[in-house]
């Protein structure tokens, strides 16, 4: 399978879908609190996608070979939680930390992916450190991203940069290419080599999604036993945060902001502004 690049059109599509997408956890963000279920959250995010916005979840049902059909709108992870952890009945108490990633599908068919991470009440000093810190690994990997540029500096940094904080990269999950396809060409390492793997060219789009652990890498399956939740082999915290970006003329355009996205580290320097391409 190719690397899809986007015309206007397209870009356009991927534009609405993913500004969509972080809006879905700009609504969701004031129900994150100790006392709800993640199964509420999710019942609240799958009305709202369906109800307000016109979206589907990509994930109910989602079925790529070997895995049983995905049960939830949203995918939520608790804690040593690295992904794929399913909306269940517990409720979240003070001092979890957890990752909720959704994407949706607009009307046109187009997908919008994006994750953020959550404290429970005010967290732990090692909680609220490594979700900076992943956070921080995530646009070290974005900045790399202009045309010429190789897919391997993207993984180098973030692996670069959360290494030399005390962490470990998760090597089993990448981000990835998307448009009107879930997962599309390429993959996205979150380490590697500068230098390496696919040039980077205006159009594309796709996915920056570090896992980061506050122990080793080593990563199992879950004690659910459902098939999708996986977890730190060290039962150590772990932590991601995801955009969906796009390729442009001069350099990157993060696609999954609103208005209540995290603001970008102070080492980010501004983009010029693509809007009208």
């Amino acid at each position: 399978m190719s690397i899809t690049i986007k015309d206007a059109a397209g870009i356009a599509g991927m534009r609405e879908a993913c500004r969509l997408a972080s809006e879905v956890l700009d609504y969701l963000t004031p129900h994150v609190a100790a006392g709800v279920t993640t199964k509420e959250i999710d019942r609240l995010a799958h009305e709202y996608m369906v109800n307000v916005q016109g979206t589907r979840s990509a994930t109910v049902g989602y079925q790529p070979p070997g895995y049983p059909p995905y049960p939830a709108a949203l995918c939520t992870s608790l804690n040593h939680v690295v992904c794929h952890g399913i909306p269940n009945e517990k409720p979240l108490k003070k001092g979890d930390i957890m990752n909720i990633d959704v994407t949706v599908i607009t009307k046109d068919g187009w997908f919008g992916d994006n994750s953020r991470m959550y404290i429970i009440g005010e967290g732990s000093i090692a909680a609220r450190r490594l979700v900076q810190v992943t956070y921080d690994a995530m646009w070290h990997g974005i900045v790399k991203v202009k045309p010429g540029a190789r897919l391997g500096d993207i993984g180098h940094a973030i692996q670069k940069f959360a290494e030399g904080q005390g962490y470990s990269v998760v090597r089993e999950f990448c981000g990835h290419g998307i448009g009107q396809r879930f997962h599309e060409e390429p993959q996205v390492l979150h380490y590697g080599r500068p230098g390496t793997m696919e040039v980077l060219e205006p159009g594309m789009t796709f996915t920056i999604e570090p896992m980061i652990n506050a122990g080793r890498r080593e990563i199992k399956d879950g004690p659910e036993k459902d098939g999708w939740t996986i977890v730190t082999k060290d039962h150590s915290l772990s932590a991601q945060w995801e955009h969906t970006v796009l390729v442009t003329e001069t350099g990157y355009e993060v696609l999954t902001l609103s208005a209540g996205s995290l603001a970008p580290p102070a080492f980010v320097q501004p983009q010029p502004s693509t809007a009208a391409a």
